[in-house]
Parts: C-alpha cells; structure tokens; sequence
C-alpha cells in the first residue's frame, strides 16, 4: 500500500483523507513541519501533500517548506505535491528553481484537482517502483 503523508497547517481546504484512503494511501496527518520531519525519520512516504506558506520574515528561508524539501532532496522518490496560493506563484517558483516539485496545485482546491494530480503520482510510481 502507498503512504501519504498530509501537512495541513493552514487548511482552508475539503477535508481530503478520504479521497487519499479512496485512492488506496496509507495516510499520515500532522499540522506542523516539524512533526513531518519526525515523521520522516520513521519512514518516507511516497507522496507528501503540503502547503506552500510564503514567510518574508525568515532570514534564511523564504517559507514553510525549505527544511522539509532540503530533507527530501535524500529522497528523490518522495512525490511532493504542493498547495498554493495563485499570487505566490512567483514566490513558489523560487522554491521550485532549488527543489524539484511532483505537482502544484493552485487555491481554491478541490478534490477532483487532487485527485488528478494522485492518479499521476501512482501512475509514476507503478512506472518506477
């Protein structure tokens, strides 16, 4: 069975774990990066949802996302999908120049979004695994 990890900090989305456990994932939740990395440790999921959160007052990072993505990059068969706001795109681009991204997707989300974008994401696993 494919694991999901999902890294809802900010939400403001439809509650998606039943379209993962409906796609067949595994899933673990948690509502902080830092717990993500904890859950990291114990094991890399195939696919990674997460928020994408633009933080300008970072001296060192430009969001939420850097630690974890720079933990991945140890990874490279984690697929990382991406929720964003449509006026960061810019912002995300930057993030997206450093690490490699599976998929992005853009508010407001919608299951039928995420589900596309999954559907890939297993598609790309069968193909590698």
């Amino acid at each position: 069975m494919s694991r999901l990890l999902a890294i809802i900090e900010l939400g403001g989305y439809p509650n998606l774990l039943p379209l993962y456990q409906r796609l067949g994932f595994s899933v673990d939740v948690t509502n902080s990066q830092r717990k993500a990395r904890g859950l990291l440790k114990k094991g890399v999921p195939d696919v990674i949802v997460a928020e994408y959160i633009f933080q300008s007052d970072f001296r060192d990072r430009t969001s939420n996302l850097e630690t974890l993505m720079a933990v991945l990059q140890r990874h490279p068969q984690a697929k990382v999908v991406v929720f964003y706001l449509p006026e960061q795109a810019d912002k995300l681009a930057i993030l997206e120049a450093r690490f490699p991204l599976f998929a992005k997707v853009a508010f407001p989300i919608t299951a039928e979004k995420v589900e596309r974008v999954l559907l890939e994401a297993k598609a790309a696993q069968a193909v590698s695994g």
